[in-house]
């Protein structure tokens, strides 16, 4: 029996997960969740696959962004 053949991989979706692992400096962070909510919303025609990548950056990437709030604030009260 013959395999089904998988459809393309979103380019953004597998950007927005290399982004949220690298963090950059919290730059990346904002990145991964900028492209992962274009990426699903591009594979919403359904001629792409991806979506787990787009939602693992989009994770990553809005723990980065906490991380930099609780650094922020941290950083702000110290004397």
């Amino acid at each position: 029996m013959a395999r089904p053949v998988a459809g393309p991989v979103n380019g953004l979706a597998v950007a927005s997960l290399v982004l949220g692992i690298l963090w950059l400096w919290w730059v990346g962070s904002l990145l991964a969740v900028i492209f992962g909510h274009v990426a699903l919303r591009q594979m919403r025609s359904g001629t792409q696959y991806g979506r787990v990548l787009a939602v693992s950056g989009l994770v990553l990437g809005y723990v980065g962004l906490g991380a930099a709030i609780l650094v922020g604030v941290a950083t702000s009260f110290t004397i």
